[in-house]
């Protein structure tokens, strides 16, 4: 098997399959330095079990996984284990697991708009406010490759916009690359470089605007999804500074978005 050039993480045939069920079908994949690939599906589909494959964190039946050497990753998972009766602060939460000097914790989760909830309890954050905290964590081991799944979950809409525009500052200032799951697919389609539809086997691929023309795009979201990305991806690319409109536009089709989120 061939080497992916330059890649972090790459999947090659990677094939997983449990109590009788085909979960992952020969998927390839590969994330790049500075490159954001998201990963979308409908539920079921094998993303968040893909993610935990690259990262090592279950094995696949078949097919090897490509890691560049000492690679430093950065994760927030889709459920972080909390437990809701153990009085947690911020501070604490983001030094679980690592061991960093006050000012790099202050230095993360100013970068990630939180450095005022230091002293917050974890239990009383908001959605929006938890998953900065998770992002600000992920950042303290300078990453290479920072993997989110479903970086957005329960945050609004407001601070779901917020939240890409983050994200994609943090790929420009960082230089990392950048694997993402994500069911916001207007979002998705306007900051990746490479999307992977993924339904158990990679379904379509490519650059945003290749994905969103292709027929097992419609067939996964329905006709009306890739519509909608093509109106939002043609006005994102006319009105990017204008956040005003930018946003109403955003927001204008977010309900039609959740239509295929469940």
């Amino acid at each position: 098997m061939l080497k992916v050039n330059n890649a972090l993480v790459a999947a090659h045939d990677v094939t997983l399959k449990a109590g009788g069920r085909v979960i992952l079908d020969r998927v390839n994949l590969a994330v790049r330095p500075g490159e954001i690939v998201t990963i979308i599906g409908p539920n079921g589909a094998g993303k968040s079990t893909l993610v935990k494959v690259l990262l090592g964190l279950l094995p696949a039946t078949s097919g090897r996984i490509e890691k560049s050497q000492n690679l430093r990753v950065g994760y927030v998972p889709q459920r972080f284990p909390l437990a809701m009766n153990v009085p947690l602060s911020v501070r604490r939460l983001m030094t679980l697991t690592l061991t960093a000097p006050e000012i790099d914790i202050a230095a993360a989760l100013a970068e990630t708009g939180v450095a005022h909830l230091i002293d917050a309890r974890v239990t009383d954050l908001s959605g929006g406010e938890l998953q900065r905290v998770l992002l600000a964590r992920a950042l303290l081991r300078k990453p290479q490759l920072l993997v989110l799944d479903e970086p957005v979950q329960a945050v609004d809409f407001h601070g779901e916009v917020k939240l890409y525009e983050l994200i994609s500052a943090i790929r420009k200032s960082h230089g990392c690359g950048i694997l993402m799951v994500s069911h916001d697919l207007h979002m998705v389609m306007a900051e990746s470089d490479h999307v992977v539809c993924l339904n158990a086997h990679v379904c379509c691929e490519g650059g945003p605007t290749a994905v969103q023309k292709d027929p097992e795009f419609a067939k996964l979201f329905g006709p009306a999804a890739a519509r909608m990305i093509a109106a939002y991806t043609h006005h994102h690319d006319h009105d990017h500074e204008s956040h005003g409109h930018h946003d109403h536009n955003h927001d204008h089709h977010h309900g039609h978005d959740h239509g295929h989120k469940h």
